[in-house]
């Protein structure tokens, strides 16, 4: 289906942009300051989560819509906006670094973690653009079944950038572990995180040109 070429550039691709820091890195590193580790590993998965679908909507050719409907782009933003504004005022006004005590709440703590890495993932319009402008041309129509395509170029992107991600969430995770200690770090990764959250927030509000 793809030739070891086109796989070998296109992971290239993937390399270079996902070591490129950016709104996913950014929350990942947030999140694994604010809880460890595991928490920014299951960030990523909500994003990749997050990936897959807009591979999805690619395959499906609603991706183009954003670029035949501009109100359908925008209106996207602004949901996408006013969800991220939400999670930091949670991350503000939180009383703890979202510290669980008991296996029941660490469970579903995780599942709140993924649910908001997958949010913010799917509710970017822009991810959707980047798919649309990257995929189609390593994509070839007389190669087999598109979709299945577009999801294996979907896969090994999420894969590079476990890799990539991965590196900063044992980097950040092993400075929170060494700075665990102090009283006011917990504080203080609530404010990153919230500020991350805004900061998101603001990207899609005022960077909205396509």
């Amino acid at each position: 289906m793809f030739d070891a070429q086109t796989l070998i550039v296109f992971t290239l691709a993937c390399l270079a942009l996902t070591a490129t820091p950016g709104a996913d890195m950014l929350l990942i590193a947030a999140r694994s300051a604010a809880q460890g580790r595991l928490a920014g590993l299951v960030t990523y998965l909500g994003v990749a989560a997050g990936a897959f679908c807009h591979a999805l909507f690619l395959a499906l050719g609603l991706s183009q819509l954003f670029l035949a409907v501009p109100f359908a782009y925008d209106l996207i933003r602004y949901i996408g906006a006013a969800y991220l504004l939400y999670l930091a005022w949670q991350a503000f006004t939180a009383r703890s670094s979202f510290a669980v005590r008991d296996a029941a709440e660490k469970k579903h703590s995780m599942l709140v973690i993924f649910r908001q890495g997958f949010l913010t993932n799917l509710l970017n319009p822009k991810v959707a653009l980047f798919f649309l402008a990257l995929f189609p041309q390593f994509l070839d129509p007389a190669a087999g079944s598109v979709g299945l395509q577009v999801l294996i170029l979907a896969t090994i992107l999420n894969v590079v950038g476990l890799m990539t991600n991965g590196a900063v969430i044992v980097l950040v995770g092993s400075l929170r572990s060494f700075a665990a200690g102090a009283q006011s770090f917990s504080k203080w990764s609530r404010y990153i995180l919230g500020t991350v959250f805004g900061a998101l927030a603001a990207r899609l509000l005022f960077d909205g040109q396509k």
